[in-house]
């Protein structure tokens, strides 16, 4: 276990914290639907931070930390997915992504 996968693990726990906290049920279809609401909030922040959206009272500096606060989200909650899946991205990446690399 490298990489990712480690970080899904210690996710996993905070997960269960937030799940347990809530009461909330999560089922198969649990993890790519937050994944989505996750993406929208990212969506949100990125217009409000582009001038495309409404601001609500919050300045520059605060839509700048709301939207980093939205790309952990997106990501925590993509490895969450991955993990629930047993989807190893470390070597899906590699696969897809990585082999276009110059080989050293």
């Amino acid at each position: 276990m490298t990489g990712l996968s480690e970080l899904a693990d210690k996710l996993a726990l905070v997960s269960d914290i937030y799940a347990e906290r809530f009461e909330i049920e999560r089922s198969a279809d649990w993890y790519l639907l937050k994944l989505q609401e996750e993406l929208g909030e990212l969506t949100a922040e990125h217009l409000k931070g582009t001038g495309r959206g409404r601001l609500k009272g919050a300045d520059a500096a605060e839509i700048r930390v709301a939207l980093e606060d939205e790309a952990a989200d997106v990501l925590a909650m993509l490895l969450l997915f991955a993990r629930h899946n047993k989807i190893d991205l470390d070597a899906a990446l590699a696969r897809k992504w990585l082999r276009y690399l110059p080989q050293s």
